[in-house]
């Protein structure tokens, strides 16, 4: 009997949880680079904390996700084939918000930024 009653309490938990609002808002990235050629020293930056990778080849994707605290501006940063450093702003983002994010890295230093994001809360 004692056994029934564990296993019905741990069906039961995840459902508690679910209802009781337990919710982790995350942002599901992808980085494309349309550049024409590889990149290094990639950085994401979002309100306290960043992501990256150390090189995307030309016409690779990266994927992330993150979570926000805080609120701010995204931005790019990432060192192109001839060596100089770029730096594009983004949009702005908010702790509470989760959604996707597709971030378009284009010739000349240049991006595109396609959010897909729920409201500020």
């Amino acid at each position: 009997m004692k056994l029934r009653t564990w296993g019905s309490a741990a069906l039961l938990l995840p459902a508690l949880l679910y209802a009781s609002g337990c919710h982790s808002y995350h942002i599901e990235t992808t980085v494309e680079n349309r550049t024409g050629a590889e990149i290094r020293l990639l950085e994401v930056d979002y309100p306290s904390a960043s992501c990256g990778s150390d090189s995307l080849a030309a016409g690779a994707t990266m994927h992330y996700r993150f979570q926000v605290r805080g609120e701010g501006p995204l931005k790019v940063l990432y060192t192109g084939s001839d060596g100089h450093q770029q730096q594009i702003d983004g949009p702005a983002v908010a702790e509470g918000q989760e959604g996707r994010l597709q971030i378009v890295l284009l010739p000349a230093g240049k991006a595109e930024f396609h959010p897909e994001l729920s409201p500020r809360r």
